[in-house]
């Protein structure tokens, strides 16, 4: 009896180790969830002006998140300020402010005698709206600036939970916009990982020891693609004959759905903006009959679109109170299509 316990402290020295590292980082559940939370308009305190209710930041940076949302906005933009035969630029800049972040703001510029004398756009990233009524400026390292409501031409889109800020058309496809960007981003990580998901190290030689482990590891590390792919290493002495291996996670040449993700996705987006396929630049994929005739739905997309929001810019600013000379007019007829 002695003897067996004595020989126990040596049956746990001599037993083989056993390690299985894995190369990961944690992931946000949602790190969209600026864009789905709605939290509504708060007062600001410290600035003393609304938060919008959507990172306006945020809608800044998402435009560049695939080839079709961005796109689409500047198609839109063009479409409308296009029309107008005077002030283009400023219209210009009215239009992509109004369709990207639901509003738009146009700054009287007077003279000394307080005449307006021109009109300059005020970006909606950084255009706030007071308690009393005011827009608040902000400026990074300076004072904020602020501007009495009759200086402001506003126009918001409707949102039936609160009117103090407008909210852009497109929210429900933004969601898909960034399914497409993963997928291209998924695919290129792919490719400049050596066209592999990762791996996993699998090694069974009883000879290894730690510092071997431990060189073994960074080796591992400093190779290719780790950091876009995690891979793990594992050591399991007295396994199989095969000492080491090296197991692929995952083959991405018989599972991809990175075709059908990103025609699903580009359609997506496309109805959240209202924006006939015919006129993205969408190849067809039936061959045969394709997407039909440009020219139709171009007309058919101004009648319902573009004249409406035209219209609507239009009231907006030659009401506000300005001199003729700076109303806007725009052409309903463009060519001979609409």
């Amino acid at each position: 009896m002695t003897k067996r316990q004595k020989q126990q402290p040596t049956q746990a020295v001599d037993s083989p180790h056993r390690s299985a590292v894995a190369f990961s980082m944690p992931e946000a559940i949602d790190p969209t969830a600026w864009m789905t939370d709605y939290t509504g308009v708060f007062y600001n305190p410290y600035g003393e002006y609304y938060q919008p209710p959507i990172e306006r930041k945020g809608l800044a940076k998402v435009a560049r998140a695939n080839a079709h949302h961005g796109a689409i906005l500047m198609a839109r933009r063009n479409m409308v300020a296009g029309r107008f035969t005077n002030q283009r630029v400023t219209i210009t800049a009215f239009v992509h402010n109004y369709l990207q972040f639901g509003d738009a703001g146009l700054l009287k510029i007077r003279n000394g005698f307080g005449q307006v004398v021109g009109l300059h756009p005020l970006s909606s990233v950084y255009l706030r709206r007071r308690e009393d009524g005011c827009f608040v400026y902000l400026q990074q390292g300076k004072s904020n600036l602020i501007y009495r409501p009759e200086d402001v031409i506003w126009l918001a889109q409707y949102d039936p939970e609160q009117q103090v800020y407008g909210m852009p058309d497109y929210l429900g496809g933004l969601q898909s916009a960034l399914l497409n960007q993963d997928a291209t981003l998924f695919r290129r990580k792919y490719f400049l990982n050596g066209a592999h998901m990762g791996f996993i190290f699998y090694a069974t030689d009883p000879n290894m020891d730690d510092d071997t482990e431990e060189e073994m590891k960074e080796m591992i590390a400093s190779s290719k693609g780790v950091g876009n792919f995690r891979s793990m290493f594992v050591n399991i002495p007295d396994g199989k004959p095969d000492g080491i291996k090296l197991i692929p996670v995952g083959d991405i040449a018989t599972k991809d759905e990175f075709a059908a993700i990103k025609g699903i996705t580009a359609q997506d987006v496309l109805t959240s903006h209202r924006f006939p396929a015919a006129l993205a630049g969408i190849i067809p994929t039936n061959g045969g009959g394709g997407l039909g005739d440009p020219e139709k739905y171009d007309a058919t997309y101004a009648r319902n679109e573009v004249l409406p929001l035209c219209e609507l810019i239009q009231d907006t600013i030659n009401s506000a109170g300005l001199p003729r000379s700076l109303w806007a007019d725009f052409r309903e007829n463009i060519g001979s299509t609409v």
